[in-house]
């Protein structure tokens, strides 16, 4: 036997640690590869499978210090050299010739205080710390890899780069942490890489990497290394006057996009657009219709496409599906520069089973629950969060800062937020387990979501963290200090449901059902509330929005109108899916793109001029948005008038002064119907929903009015107005 091998050892090591190493199983590569003293010098080994030679370089003179010899054990390589000497490998593979450092020869990698902020899950650059970080190491450039894996009993990087061999480059665990890393050298940004994990039970599948900053494109499901994100932001600016324009004083009118089925490059079914096409065809679209944000659906990067993004994995990574991270950052520098907000729906609730993804990451429930009672969401066929485990909760807080610090991202729409507050959500008796004190309140989750949203008010100031959320539970948006869940928004799923159930019903049958619009002004200002007319709206047999009003041809496209003036009229900040800005017939298809046809026929014109002149209105009218949160900005002046299905109210701004909004929710026109107002004199109409403008009927009061002292509704003067059909009169005092 050469190279001092003996029955009990090859290469200088014990055998049954070369064997547990050639099968993968070895825990601690840094034990036995990399240089190791010995009493008269330094022995280096390294196991490289399929290698034909390797030699020792010197690495700064470039001179050759010799051969390693290989062992019995094919691959396994080992020199001895009489002192420490920076050198680097020369490796014959029948490919071809490679040089590169020993990725052994570098000593623990990430800080003490990267591991026990992590540990404590309170690490705030966590994508700038886990994960694949290109960078110099020791005046070494390659990609530094650390994976959070703690049942793990060993884990290595595979990819291209090492013919997916998880013998090449298993890591070192850092205890007590958990986390695994290794430097490999010469790595580039671009490289696809996974995670091979043999957990307690045997060899995993293939993982990808939970803190990857760039993806494959689906469907394929590899990690890529990406450079850290250097982007020339031009939008100071906006983000110096961002939380003036993001306050509750401040109108806030929200499109929200899939990105995908928004437009197509080739009609229909065609190419997905890049995000510079994205940007160039949607931002001057978004500044003609008057939004002043955009919210788009999910765009980390999610497995299935039909899940429209909710169902992600990558909490760090942009999908691939529109260009790299750096076209998302000019897409959002874009849409600052034109004045727009972006929004992000954002997932801390659930995550896919997908072999890939965080489900049984280490071969233990890591990332989720172990017991389905509280790890399983039924439902929709997905893990749940354990965000009462510190790193979990950790990650999460991270994610969320990534998108708001690394892409200038203004707000968070966080998804499902219900399903996080009560663990028996969704769940029959029995199927769900109490929290500590017996109740069903989830106070992980609870926790996490203060917490997130103190840390956002602190460090990125300005930026909105809004709650999709559909029960009862108080203070969504109150502040923490105060007992509330700390919310900038949350919202109003109420509203929506009532108005729409509303709003479906045959006119004649109204007058049965006037406290569906009469109710959400009872708790109105309760919560700082955004009014959604959402994606989940126009899907699933729910029909269009256009789609689910009453009537003939002529009643629909009047009841639309009518609708979107009543929400815009309506205390609360605006969401609008797209589509229904020009109402659209079909519902919505997220493999299709919108039917942009429609906009050659002038009801669709209409009721896309209406959506642009009520954002201009809202936009340009304090009254209307001023005091959104407040019940000094609303009065009643007609709520009971449920036999002729006609509401008004009067807004207010901060200063007292007032607008008139009339709602006459039947298809007769209501001639000579007196409604009280405060003021004396003229009152000047500035939207009538019905107008020519709109293809409406040109019914209806327009133009200027006069006051008469007439007394009624509580106020010492009356207007005597023409209610147009299935319509809105909003006027003004001159």
């Amino acid at each position: 036997m050469s190279n001092g091998e003996t029955d009990r050892q090859v290469a200088g090591i014990e055998r049954a640690a070369v064997e547990a190493l050639i099968r993968g199983e070895h825990g601690d590569p840094f034990s036995i590869l990399g240089p190791h003293a010995f009493a008269h010098g330094l022995t280096i080994r390294t196991y490289l499978p399929g290698a034909l030679g390797v030699e020792l370089i010197h690495a700064v003179s470039g001179e050759v210090l010799g051969s390693l010899e290989q062992s019995s054990v094919p691959g396994l390589f080992s020199i001895r050299i009489e002192q420490q000497v920076p050198y680097r490998y020369r490796i014959t593979w029948s490919s071809g010739v490679q040089e590169t450092e020993d990725p052994y020869a570098f000593g623990q990698l990430l800080g003490e205080m990267d591991l026990y902020l992590f540990a404590e899950g309170n690490h705030r650059e966590l994508g700038k710390s886990l994960g694949a970080q290109f960078t110099t190491h020791e005046g070494v450039q390659g990609v530094r890899f650390s994976v959070w894996a703690p049942n793990a009993r060993r884990v290595s990087v595979v990819g291209g780069f090492n013919g997916w061999d998880g013998r090449r480059h298993p890591m070192r665990l850092r205890q007590p942490s958990g986390v695994w890393e290794l430097f490999i050298p010469r790595l580039t940004p671009g490289e696809v890489y996974k995670y091979e994990i043999l957990g307690r039970d045997g060899l995993l599948p293939l993982k990808a990497d939970p803190m990857a900053l760039a993806t494959e494109l689906p469907p394929a499901t590899g990690s890529v290394v990406s450079a850290p994100l250097q982007f020339d932001w031009h939008d100071d600016q906006w983000l110096q006057q961002r939380q003036a324009q993001q306050g509750y004083q401040a109108p806030m009118s929200i499109y929200e996009l899939h990105a995908a089925s928004w437009r197509r490059e080739g009609g229909e079914e065609g190419r997905l657009l890049s995000w510079k096409e994205l940007g160039e065809q949607l931002i001057p679209y978004v500044q003609q219709l008057g939004f002043t944000h955009i919210e788009l659906m999910p765009i980390m990067e999610h497995p299935f496409g039909g899940s429209w993004g909710y169902q992600l994995l990558s909490q760090f990574a942009p999908t691939a599906r529109h260009g790299s991270p750096a076209d998302f950052a000019a897409f959002v520098d874009a849409c600052h520069q034109a004045g727009i907000g972006v929004i992000l729906d954002w997932v801390p609730a659930h995550f896919p089973t997908d072999a890939h993804g965080l489900g049984q990451f280490d071969g233990t429930a890591l990332y989720e629950y172990a017991h389905p009672f509280e790890g399983f969401h039924q439902d929709w066929d997905t893990y749940i969060y354990n965000l009462g485990r510190t790193e979990v909760h950790g990650f999460m807080l991270a994610s969320a800062l990534h998108w708001l610090r690394t892409y200038h991202i203004d707000g968070l729409r966080v998804d499902a937020v219900a399903s996080m507050l009560y663990r028996d959500y969704s769940r029959k008796d029995g199927e769900w387990i109490p929290n500590r004190h017996g109740g069903r309140e989830n106070l992980e989750s609870i926790d996490f979501l203060r917490h997130l949203n103190d840390v956002v008010a602190q460090e990125v100031p300005g930026a909105l963290v809004i709650a999709e959320e559909s029960t009862a539970w108080p203070g969504v948006s109150r502040p923490t200090q105060e007992g509330g869940l700390g919310f900038a928004y949350k919202w109003n799923m109420g509203w929506m449901h009532d108005s729409l159930k509303y709003a479906a019903e045959d006119p004649l049958h109204r007058q049965h059902h006037h406290h569906q619009l009469t109710f959400g002004l009872l708790y109105a200002f309760s919560e700082h509330f955004v009014l959604p007319i959402s994606h989940d709206e126009v899907v699933h047999g729910k029909r269009s929005l256009l789609d689910k009003m009453p009537g003939d041809r002529w009643q629909k496209f009047a009841n639309l109108r009518l609708y979107l003036s009543f929400m815009w009229s309506h205390p609360g900040k605006k969401l609008l899916f797209m589509g229904c800005e020009f109402g659209q017939w079909r519902e919505w298809n997220h493999d299709h793109e919108l039917d942009w046809y429609l906009l050659r026929y002038g009801e669709h014109k209409g009721v896309q001029q209406l959506v642009s002149d009520l954002n201009g209105l809202y936009r340009h009218e304090p009254a209307l948005h001023q005091l959104d949160g407040s019940a000094e900005g609303f009065a009643w002046l007609i709520g009971d008038d449920a036999t002729n299905s006609v509401f008004a109210w009067l807004r207010h701004d901060k200063d007292g002064l007032p607008l008139l909004v009339v709602h006459n929710f039947t298809p007769e026109p209501r001639n000579g119907y007196r409604i009280g107002v405060p003021k004396e004199g003229a009152w000047h109409v500035l939207l009538n929903s019905d107008a020519e403008r709109y293809a409406g009927s040109n019914a209806g009061s327009q133009g200027g009015l006069f006051s008469e002292a007439v007394a009624s509704h509580g106020q010492p003067q009356s207007l005597s107005l023409d209610l147009p059909p299935l319509a809105t009169l909003v006027l003004k005092p001159q």
